[in-house]
């Protein structure tokens, strides 16, 4: 077996004995209530990792965990009540294992959408965990409520546009998009598909558009121009060492951000079973929902990025812009980074990181009541054979705002693309919010 199945294995097992101690910790409602929290934990963990092979981009990923996590919340809920469904109407004992419900929805649909090479690591992890549940009628009732909850999920997604065949258009005159090595080898990926998904939340992909980018000859085109060129430069004498560490920081899939920071806040707040899965769902789903109306808003404006605008400058009709054609982004293979950085190979407005970073921003405020709340992000991206640490906020709102200058600050979009993003994100978190995991009776 490979080093990283054993990794992978292993932490399975570690995440095992861990519910086998809680469970072994007493019979009262108190530890099983822990239990079953822990499960809802350990299987959002899982499904991080299961769903990496689900991309060749982070789009296939946020998909799956979102069909995951919907199905657990369905699953739990049918046992806990207490808020609306998702897609499954039936109620269950509430006697039931949540915990069992929450495995079982999240193993059938990881097994569904998985390659076959990963489901050995999941039987094993499916195995281990109902050995922690107690044999009986409420084990059976959750593994019952979990299969009805993957089924309508699997039901759902049939057919909703997953990886089909997108081929861009790429433009040659001032403003349009086209990727690096164009037109001789274009370097792009076939993310297109992504804007024509069938939505999770909303009622179409086009639900939420922006305004699209400023107008070339505009005033506003060349302030953000002259920012980006001078603070995105691959060797910028203006942008500080806080700043490059927080551009390379957050070029990382969100969904490896913002799941592990939920899991911790989920500890924090002492979150039970019922909870924790409301809250995963809610975050996922709507990550899965703003990457589906920016990719969709990228392509109908497909703009280009400032490493194609400063280079080609002289040709875009503004006096006010100075051509550079010699010109890379901090973002340029250049940079000693783990693992390594590029242009981003789509269109550039908006923002995609903004759309599903503020989307799951404004809903973890949501969930919690409040925008006040202390957290810390760690993430997976190394500068000069060093990890980034962990970047800490006391707001949730304080790192949207860190995501919007980043993406400055890295070379890779012009600011208005970044802050529409961000009010993608938060108008299908308000969308969320509105018609979605309402409390009932």
């Amino acid at each position: 077996m490979k080093a990283k199945a054993w990794l992978a294995m292993l932490a399975v097992l570690s995440a095992a004995v861990t519910l086998t101690s809680v469970a072994a910790a007493g019979s009262s409602s108190t530890a099983s209530s822990a239990l079953d929290a822990g499960i809802v934990a350990q299987w959002n963990a899982i499904a991080q990792t299961e769903t990496i092979p689900l991309r060749p981009t982070a789009h296939g990923q946020t998909r799956g965990i979102a069909m995951v996590e919907g199905a657990v919340y369905d699953a739990v809920n049918a046992i806990a009540g207490g808020y609306q469904p998702y897609l499954l109407e039936a109620t269950f004992d509430p006697e039931g294992s949540q915990g069992a419900a929450a495995a079982t929805a999240a193993y059938r649909v990881l097994k569904a959408i998985t390659p076959p090479a990963r489901h050995p690591g999941l039987d094993l992890a499916y195995a281990s965990t109902l050995l922690t549940i107690p044999d009986g009628p409420a084990k059976q009732e959750g593994i019952d409520a979990g299969e009805a909850a993957a089924a309508a999920m699997l039901a759902s997604r049939q057919g909703d546009g997953f990886m089909a065949p997108f081929t861009p258009v790429i433009g040659t005159g001032p403003g349009d998009w086209r990727p690096i090595g164009w037109p001789t080898a274009p370097v792009y990926d076939p993310d297109g598909w992504v804007g024509y998904l069938k939505p999770f939340l909303m009622t179409s992909s086009s639900q939420f558009g922006t305004e699209g980018p400023n107008p070339l000859t505009s005033e506003e085109y060349t302030k953000e121009f002259d920012e980006v060129k001078e603070l995105g430069a691959l060797k910028s004498s203006r942008r500080t060492d806080d700043q490059t560490k927080a551009a390379v920081f957050w070029q990382f899939p969100p969904i490896a951000l913002w799941n592990p920071m939920a899991r911790g806040l989920a500890g924090r707040y002492d979150l039970d079973a019922a909870a924790q899965a409301r809250l995963y769902a809610m975050i996922n789903l709507a990550a899965a929902d703003g990457a589906i109306a920016c990719w969709y808003d990228k392509y109908r404006w497909s703009f280009w990025r400032p490493r194609a605008a400063i280079r080609e400058a002289d040709t875009d009709g503004n006096p006010a812009t100075v051509a550079d054609p010699s010109w890379e982004s901090l973002f340029a293979p250049a940079t000693p980074t783990t693992p390594p950085l590029g242009t981003p190979p789509f269109p550039e407005h908006p923002s995609g990181h903004g759309c599903v970073s503020g989307a799951v921003l404004d809903t973890f405020a949501d969930f919690f009541g409040t925008d006040k709340v202390s957290f810390a992000v760690v993430g997976g991206r190394s500068l000069n054979g060093v990890l980034i640490p962990p970047r800490e906020f006391d707001r949730f709102s304080d790192a949207t705002k860190e995501v919007i200058d980043a993406r400055v600050w890295g070379g890779i979009h012009f600011r208005s693309a970044d802050v529409q993003g961000a009010v993608i994100g938060r108008k299908v978190s308000h969308w969320l919010r509105k018609h979605y995991f309402q409390p009932v009776g």
